[in-house]
């Protein structure tokens, strides 16, 4: 299915509203039934039809259409964020007694649902390097019924060989959940490589205007159905229908923000890796990352988001160098339409930073929609603090 068909198109019947060119946002609450059986049928099956916006509405059912498509799932889910997306994904495929197997470090809140909840009701958790097929070989146990992947991760970028986990995981029965939230549908499709479900922040690239928070998981109709079912309508994490309507609008344009984006941070990168006060760029698609083949391989290219290793050894250089810069600004997440920068040093503190350790010196870039030589421009002038 062609990529503006699915954008501009998809889902879209505007003789049902007025011939508006842009979908309304429906902002009820819950709908009428002219008889006894319509109604019926609603309580038998929720998205079967439009009963309570808690769990179908028209403005978050276009959005839903559009996301499965570019996915190439056959449904999709929109919650009020990503890390509703993760919990109502594992939490639909374990029960106690149950193993899950995670790439080491994912996203924050997975973890602490991984580390911190699930184990209140039997369900533990083994973290592996995931770049190596045979470390989730040697974690898999009879009880494991969940391998988690995040490829890129959002801050050293390690990839896991999807293809090969979900071979793997189909022979042994086990469900594959991969966090698609660094590339995109535009740039990965894990659905393709064999994963069950993907999951991603539509917060980040989808959205593209850093208004709205919402998340994105796509799979197949019984699976989705049976998180509408069972997770989304008793957590009541759908997304309002006004977010769904922003990240409709994100949509349109998120092809031209990915191509400005990539084209920028390729100058950037290569700006960086030539600046006498930077160690080391890691950024998936340049020549020097090690997982490049895999990364080529699976991804039709990589975005906005690169981290590097500053020369220093003062905690105080590193905080000067962030202030200096006057067009980044110091935030967490990615994806909009601002340039971003956050130092890990920042979440250490002065007394426990050591310059021996290369991750205490990182710091995470994100490349928005500002113009390449203006976003370099400014590196070069805070650089000079180091």
């Amino acid at each position: 299915m062609d990529i503006s068909h699915i954008i501009n198109e998809l889902g879209e019947d505007r003789s049902l509203y007025f011939n508006a060119v842009a979908p309304p946002i429906v902002q009820a609450s819950n709908f009428v039934f002219d008889t006894f059986d319509d109604l019926r049928k609603a309580f038998e099956d929720e998205d079967s039809a439009y009963l309570y916006s808690r769990g179908k509405n028209p403005t978050i059912e276009i959005l839903r259409k559009k996301l499965a498509a570019l996915d190439g799932a056959e449904d999709a889910l929109v919650f009020n964020s990503g890390a509703s997306a993760i919990f109502a994904a594992v939490l639909a495929n374990v029960k106690s007694g149950d193993h899950i197997v995670s790439v080491d470090k994912p996203y924050s809140w997975a973890w602490r649902m991984f580390d911190n909840l699930l184990p209140r009701f039997n369900v533990t958790t083994t973290y592996i390097d995931g770049t190596k097929i045979e470390n989730f070989e040697n974690a898999i146990r009879p009880e494991t019924r969940i391998i988690y992947l995040e490829s890129p991760n959002s801050n050293t970028f390690e990839l896991q060989d999807l293809e090969a986990v979900a071979r793997l995981a189909r022979e042994k029965g086990i469900i594959t959940i991969c966090d698609n939230s660094y590339s995109s549908p535009l740039q990965q499709k894990p659905i393709a490589l064999g994963i069950d479900m993907a999951l991603q922040s539509a917060t980040k690239y989808i959205g593209g205007h850093s208004d709205t928070v919402a998340g994105v998981l796509t799979g197949k109709k019984d699976m989705l159905n049976k998180i509408f079912n069972e997770q989304l309508l008793n957590n009541g994490s759908i997304i309002s229908p006004f977010n769904a309507w922003l990240i409709l609008r994100g949509l349109r344009t998120l092809p031209v923000r990915l191509a400005h984006i990539k084209n920028s941070t390729e100058k950037v990168v290569a700006y960086l890796k030539n600046h006498p006060t930077i160690e080391r760029v890691i950024f998936p698609f340049d020549e020097d990352f090690p997982q490049i083949d895999l990364a080529k391989k699976q991804m039709t290219s990589a975005c906005g988001l690169l981290t590097i290793v500053l020369k220093t050894d003062s905690y105080n250089n590193i905080e000067t160098f962030t202030y200096s810069l006057k067009h980044f600004l110091v935030a967490v997440s990615w994806g909009g339409h601002e340039s971003l920068i956050l130092p890990q040093a920042a979440g250490i503190g002065p007394e426990l930073f050591d310059p021996n350790k290369e991750q205490h010196r990182m710091a995470r870039v994100y490349i928005g929609l500002e113009d390449a030589d203006f976003l370099i421009s400014d590196l070069e002038q805070a650089l000079t603090v180091l």
